[in-house]
């Protein structure tokens, strides 16, 4: 196997979900592959029937206020008007840290990597601390809530007050709520962003098993939200996004549903994985973090049964394990693990 196909130790980052990298690292994987290595929904929301209008037109700018409105309900935003669309959260990272000057970044670590890589780019110069405390001196300070590995859930009471000490500098927060339809709904800061200086943003694929459709949303004061719009320009969320996005955002009984699936699914992924040696040391229920002396072993051999989990070439003993889709996948990973 070459390390850097599927790992990240290569020139290129790996975030998982690498289908064609992960049949190079492990030829001969028993087909067809299970992929457990990303956060993403196994049950995706069922697609809305689309217009073909939607594909041969441009995106009108009613449609994509419906979209924002969703959201603002969704999400708990104050209004519309602090809501900005966008295709996928990743391209708002660039430019979410270039609202403000290149100066000190600080982001609470170990987290996902790309938030540190973005303020690089934006000429910050970025530190990894392991405190909230220490992300009140920076000019830029990011918080993924709950983490991404580990679950790790920062209270929404001292985050606003770091908000506060930060805007009163001139400095801003970001906070990464991907994961947080799947945690208490109570500690998103999103109808908070009027306190202090902040920006939240919103994955609209995880939750929503719907990566693919490239669709995400930062929330924030809306002159920082019409600089983002400024910088994003027209038309850069597609129709066919708009359309399933507002579908499924105003879809609540389905969210209620999906989210009692899920708690029920990562209890069973808990048993699974405590029956193989594994000991539970955080996660969310759309992803579960197990450390193992076994790890690195167990990797590759669940990669030769083509089940493709997340390991961390920094902390070996670590393996991230999202959710089975189904009853052949849940006995599958039994299998392979026993």
């Amino acid at each position: 196997m070459r390390p850097s196909d599927f790992d990240g130790t290569g020139p290129h980052l790996a975030h998982g979900g690498d289908l064609g990298a992960a049949r190079r690292a492990f030829p001969g994987a028993t087909e067809p592959l299970i992929d457990l290595s990303t956060g993403i929904n196994p049950h995706s929301y069922p697609l809305p029937r689309l217009t073909v209008s939607t594909f041969r037109r441009l995106p009108e700018p009613d449609a994509l206020e419906t979209l924002a409105e969703a959201a603002a309900r969704a999400y708990g935003a104050p209004s519309a008007r602090h809501v900005v669309c966008a295709p996928g959260t990743q391209i708002l990272l660039p430019l979410v840290a270039r609202l403000v000057p290149p100066g000190r970044c600080a982001v609470l670590s170990p987290t996902y990597a790309e938030h540190a890589r973005a303020a690089k780019l934006a000429g910050h110069q970025v530190r990894e601390v392991t405190s909230p405390i220490e992300l009140a001196a920076s000019d830029l300070a990011v918080v993924v809530n709950p983490n991404n590995p580990d679950g790790r859930l920062t209270p929404r009471t001292r985050l606003i007050a770091l908000a506060e000490g930060l805007g009163r500098r001139g400095g801003l927060l970001v906070v990464d709520e991907a994961f947080m339809e799947v945690a208490p709904l109570s500690e998103s800061i999103a109808g908070d962003i009027e306190h202090g200086r902040a920006v939240v943003l919103r994955s609209f694929g995880k939750f929503h098993g719907l990566a693919g459709v490239r669709l995400g949303f930062a929330i924030a004061a809306p002159p920082i939200a019409q600089r983002l719009r400024q910088e994003l320009g027209p038309w850069a969320v597609s129709g066919p996004a708009i359309a399933i996005g507002a579908a499924a955002l105003s879809d609540t009984e389905w969210a209620r549903l999906m989210r009692a699936r899920l708690t029920h699914d990562s209890v069973r992924l808990d048993a699974i994985l405590e029956v193989a040696g594994f000991q539970i040391v955080g996660g969310t229920p759309l992803f579960r973090l197990a450390r193992s002396d076994d790890a690195p072993q167990i990797y590759e051999k669940l990669g030769r049964a083509g089940i493709l989990v997340r390991r961390f070439p920094d902390r070996p003993t670590l393996l991230r394990f999202g959710l089975p889709a189904n009853e052949p996948a849940f006995h599958r990973l039994s299998a392979a693990l026993s």
